[in-house]
């Protein structure tokens, strides 16, 4: 069974110390399927989500279908969720040093950015190598878990960085420039990792693994 990674976001603005967060993460971590989970506080916004990684794509399926429109029903808040390929990935994640396939970051990461390309690009047939060796030189980047998107076949990622303001430096900045040349629209989101260490240590966290 393929394993798969899934991403969440609640159109909500709430600090995470103020959310029952200990009530989600031990009903979630009873759910089939379950592997690991990374939460996710918007900068600037405050919304609340997180990265998750499931054994399947069909528990990913459930989770999205299932368990997660109550959690956003509960708050009274639209939500977004997406589901990745885990697999097809792997490869190209290691060679960014993602913690989701048991490599070693060294250190904890100061803020997440989270990207999405609007493109239909079979992931065995993109040349991430390439673009691995350049994201490789940006400041700050400590790692990147590439995201295949079922169905879709989108391009994205969860980008770990070492502070908030490379995190930024890339989401403003950078990232605009490469999908510019390839012509395409897509999506950004900056995440800081201060409030939301415990919770993600808490729900198992591959990127606090080692430390």
């Amino acid at each position: 069974m393929t394993k798969a990674m899934l991403y969440t976001e609640l159109q909500i603005a709430a600090q995470i110390a103020d959310a029952p967060w200990r009530d989600i993460n031990a009903r979630i971590k009873s759910l089939p399927g379950f592997l690991n989970k990374t939460w996710l506080a918007g900068v600037g916004n405050d919304s609340l989500g997180g990265l998750y990684q499931f054994e399947s794509i069909e528990t990913a399926q459930k989770f999205a279908t299932a368990y997660f429109p109550t959690e956003a029903r509960s708050f009274g808040v639209p939500q977004t969720t997406r589901i990745f390929d885990g697999d097809v990935v792997a490869d190209a994640s290691k060679d960014m040093s993602s913690p989701h396939f048991g490599v070693s970051m060294g250190q904890a990461p100061g803020a997440y950015v989270y990207t999405e390309v609007q493109v239909s690009v079979p992931f065995a047939d993109f040349p991430w190598q390439d673009l691995n060796a350049a994201l490789k030189k940006i400041p700050g980047l400590l790692s990147k878990t590439w995201l295949s998107g079922i169905h879709t076949q989108t391009l994205g990622g969860l980008d770990a960085f070492d502070t908030i303001e490379n995190a930024r430096n890339f989401a403003v900045d950078i990232f605009p420039e490469t999908t510019a040349k390839m012509n395409v629209a897509y999506t950004t989101r900056l995440f800081d990792t201060a409030a939301t260490e415990e919770p993600s240590r808490d729900m198992g966290s591959p990127f606090y693994a080692s430390s």
